[in-house]
């Protein structure tokens, strides 16, 4: 079983409302990763952890209402059209993406780096918008791109900017997916805790990937729009802690602030 899934398996127990079959065929799709495209019911059965036979009459299901393809030559499933169709849906009625861009392509080109937004899934930040500068080295991460939630820069803002009930829901799973690493995980979330009370913004140097330096700033409390969070990261080499402290954090906190205030507006 893919150690995601348990994620919500406490909560969706305790819900009469809860549709197991809907759910089921819901985490089928959610076992293809970029990179692996194709997947027999046999790889899906196990990622999901759902029986087999079970796994048969939703890949059919599923293939029937286009969100799955067959090949017959492969004997694999891969992702189809419609997955595709609800992706779009989604983001094209995000005003966040349109009204944010500007301002991020302004920041990407200051900085030379990346700058993201992104929501969280579980236990990872998606993006759902990514502006990059014309620097030759840049971080290659496009929309739809996950990075964990408990040690990059937009993680942590995340976690920084929610109530500490849902806070402290995340960081026993967050512990639990981790336990061998989870005091070094701990210690540097509580460092971005502090981070943000005090200055707006939390730093993840090296912590995700030991080249990749970014800040964070999280997006909260706009109407109509789940929580957020922005990051600008790069090679470590372009953007060292000192410069992310004095420089592209407070123009990253100056950046939400701004698209806070024009999505009240729109």
């Amino acid at each position: 079983m893919d150690d995601t899934q348990k994620f919500d398996d406490d909560e969706e127990s305790k819900d009469r409302q809860f549709v197991n079959a809907l759910a089921r065929g819901l985490e089928l799709l959610r076992c293809f990763r970029p990179g692996e495209p194709y997947l027999t019911n046999a790889e899906l059965a196990r990622r999901a952890g759902i029986p087999k036979a079970t796994v048969s009459r939703l890949t059919h299901t599923l293939t029937k209402l286009g969100y799955l393809a067959y090949s017959e030559r492969r004997g694999t499933y891969q992702l189809a059209s419609g997955v595709l169709a609800l992706g779009y849906a989604l983001l094209s009625n995000m005003d966040v993406r349109q009204i944010a861009r500007p301002a991020m392509e302004e920041l990407a080109e200051y900085s030379q780096a990346s700058v993201s937004i992104g929501a969280r899934d579980r236990l990872n930040m998606v993006y759902i918008e990514t502006c990059r500068s014309t620097a030759n080295v840049t971080l290659r991460l496009d929309v739809g791109s996950r990075i964990p939630l408990a040690t990059t820069a937009m993680g942590r803002a995340l976690l920084s900017g929610l109530p500490q009930s849902e806070r402290d829901y995340l960081m026993d799973h967050i512990r639990q997916k981790d336990e061998e690493n989870w005091p070094r995980i701990k210690a540097g979330i509580e460092e971005a805790f502090r981070s943000y009370e005090e200055r707006g913004f939390c730093v993840s140097a090296g912590e995700w990937q030991k080249d990749v330096h970014a800040v964070g700033v999280p997006l909260l409390g706009v109407e109509g729009e789940r929580a957020m969070a922005f990051n600008c990261g790069g090679p470590a080499f372009l953007l060292p802690r000192e410069r992310l402290e004095a420089d592209i954090g407070p123009r990253l906190v100056a950046l939400a602030n701004k698209v806070k205030a024009d999505l009240g507006r729109a």
